[in-house]
């Protein structure tokens, strides 16, 4: 069996998505899986959207996500170049080899004419097609005698080369997720090979690179499904063996019909890039899930399960339980709805498996708590306290200010609940007794024990206002955990500052 190699081939024409995403991981799981090779190669044939900073994003993005090409424009490898647009003698030659078979010709018709003829078909209700049927009637080598078309080549009259669809063939077409089916190539037209300025169209460029690069498995997006039965005769014509093909379905919105798009990332405030990326033309800046406080590992993890379950509906995956159980066989036809909420579930189980020691360092690159002089010793506790609660790091600090700052006021609904004419008193009470008390969280647990005890009073009846008193709301850890935290000083003044308030 020849060895598995698979490419990602991104045009550099703005941020990568969330499908793009989707598709090199499932490439590189099903190399790496099978002992292969993972090609990242970059399309930049089509200059006219092509966007600058779009190619560093695009192998940025990837790499934070651990997805790690074997070759590459940024790591080479021996079938370099990697980039499309410095490939050009190489489709040159290939061009004057398709030209050479039955299979291709040269077309000098103008965009002005096509529009016209388009325009004459439009008004008689039927739709202009480049085909078998319209092709002789055209302005090409196919109509044109030998003489005519050397003429308009020695006067240097712009071309482009179009493939010749065979007339009233059936292909019949494999794919490994979609299973077999048929095209009539009756149903298709004589798309363009080589532009007017030299330059291959998608189609030819990336049959020709998957040839020279080896690549033994085209795994790609639904959309190309339809060009799949050009690309298959683009093998024949050349003679060259086909790859096997996977065309992957939709990631689709969360509500509604059709595919998961920018704009509904905008809409429900979730991001749909791996990274940050600033739009050049408009500095737009388009929120990625890094930024967003994602894990890389949550992340891929959320992104492998559109489309693909593991064995037990295993929800939790490394990258390596991936790798060990990808089978293309196993993925999904029907597209993948997403879920954002779902995606955060991901980040919160991944964050829980992560040390206290290891999210302290996290929590202390937040720039919020940077700007509070609190120790390791104390962030440490405020970890422990918090991470269960916690979805994204920042979580930590956001659910926890009370820690880093007094309350500047109170919840009404809670004072309602809280306080009531003794409170007050009892608070003033209770702060006494703390003046002698050392801070630790069980001896402090004790002391509020002993003194509702002591008063007969009911545990809400001290635990409840005092906890207004350090947070400001009914919420947080254990009172004494806090108070451990924040300190004598703080605790006694922020029960100052309730009473004088309240």
């Amino acid at each position: 069996m020849e060895k598995v190699r698979v490419r990602f081939a991104p045009s550099p024409t703005g941020a990568l998505h969330l499908g793009g995403v989707r598709t090199a991981l499932y490439d590189y799981l099903f190399a790496k899986n099978q002992g292969g090779e993972f090609v990242l190669r970059i399309e930049d044939t089509d200059t006219a959207r092509y966007v600058e900073g779009a190619e560093d994003y695009i192998m940025n993005s990837l790499e934070w996500c651990g997805i790690i090409p074997d070759e590459s424009p940024r790591v080479g490898g021996p079938y370099a170049p990697y980039r499309q647009s410095e490939r050009r003698d190489i489709y040159d030659r290939y061009k004057e080899q398709i030209l050479k078979t039955d299979y291709a010709y040269l077309a000098f018709d103008t965009p002005e004419e096509l529009d016209a003829i388009r325009k004459d078909f439009e008004a008689k209700g039927d739709v202009f097609s480049y085909n078998h049927q319209t092709r002789q009637q055209l302005k090409n080598s196919i109509s044109l005698s030998q003489e005519e078309v050397q003429k308009l080549l020695d006067a240097s009259v712009p071309y482009v080369v179009r493939f010749k669809m065979p007339v009233d063939r059936t292909l019949n077409l494999q794919d490994i997720i979609r299973g077999n089916f048929s095209v009539n190539t009756n149903t298709l037209d004589d798309k363009v090979l080589i532009k007017n300025d030299g330059m291959p169209t998608y189609h030819f460029a990336n049959v020709v690179d998957d040839f020279e690069m080896k690549i033994s498995h085209v795994i790609r997006g639904e959309e190309w499904l339809p060009s799949m039965p050009l690309h298959v005769l683009l093998y024949e014509a050349m003679n060259w063996d086909a790859p096997e093909f996977a065309h992957l379905s939709l990631i689709l919105k969360p509500e509604g019909k059709g595919k998961l798009s920018k704009r509904d990332g905008a809409k429900f405030g979730f991001p749909v890039f791996p990274m940050n990326f600033k739009d050049p033309e408009s500095d737009e800046i388009w929120k990625g899930y890094k930024e967003s406080g994602y894990f890389p590992e949550a992340f891929i993890n959320m992104t492998a399960l559109l489309g693909w379950t593991p064995a037990n509906d295993k929800e939790i995956v490394s990258m390596d339980e991936m790798i060990a159980e990808f089978d293309l066989h196993k993925v999904h036809k029907a597209g993948a709805r997403f879920d954002p909420q779902k995606a955060k579930w991901f980040n919160q189980e991944y964050l829980k498996t992560k040390s206290n020691e290891e999210v302290l360092e996290l929590l202390k690159e937040v720039d919020e708590v940077k700007a509070f002089d609190l120790s390791d010793d104390k962030l440490l506790k405020i970890v422990s306290l918090m991470k269960e609660r916690a979805t994204f790091v920042v979580d930590i600090y956001n659910d926890g200010k009370f820690f880093f700052e007094a309350p500047t006021s109170y919840d009404e609904k809670a004072l309602k609940k809280a306080w009531n004419d003794t409170t007050s008193a009892i608070l003033k009470d209770f702060s006494t007794k703390l003046e002698t008390e050392n801070f630790e969280s069980e001896t402090l647990k004790e002391a509020i024990h002993h003194f509702a005890e002591e008063h007969s009073l009911g545990m809400g009846k001290v635990m409840m206002p005092l906890r207004l008193a350090l947070v400001g709301e009914l919420k947080g850890p254990d009172v004494p955990d806090i108070m451990n935290i924040i300190g004598k000083e703080k605790t006694l003044a922020r029960i100052e500052k309730a009473i004088s308030i309240n």
